[in-house]
């Protein structure tokens, strides 16, 4: 082997190792904005869900391992998972996936009589439509 191509050689591998270390870095600053989210979610405060997506956003471009797991359980799980797709799109729908959470934790935690937002919306719809 020539001088010149130990030297090419060392340099592709450099780049690799380059792309690995970078994608490493942002692998982790997805995790840092996650875990910054969930504590957001904890306090008050209305930080912890955009941290989260941004989170999942910069992991999902940067991880392939992470990318596979996530259509996995898109693939299991597609209810639970629809709202997280509709927030990563290049132009989120960010009112209406907050109306549809919220018309699901309501009819999860309260009896139809107590149900708010669904008659809210109605009475709406009657003065403006």
């Amino acid at each position: 082997m020539s001088a010149f191509t130990l030297r090419v050689a060392s340099l592709g591998s450099g780049r690799s190792l380059g792309r690995r270390l970078a994608r490493a870095a942002l692998t982790g600053l997805g995790w840092a904005f996650i875990i910054v989210g969930v504590v957001g979610t904890l306090i008050p405060g209305h930080l912890g869900l955009p941290l989260l997506v941004v989170g999942l956003i910069v992991i999902l471009r940067s991880s392939f391992q992470a990318r596979r797991r996530f259509v996995d359980l898109q693939r299991r799980h597609p209810r639970l998972l629809f709202p997280v797709r509709r927030l990563l799109r290049r132009e989120p729908e960010v009112i209406p996936v907050a109306w549809q959470q919220l018309l699901r934790v309501e009819r999860l935690l309260l009896p139809p009589r107590y149900r708010v937002a669904r008659r809210l919306r109605r009475g709406l719809r009657r003065q403006f439509g």
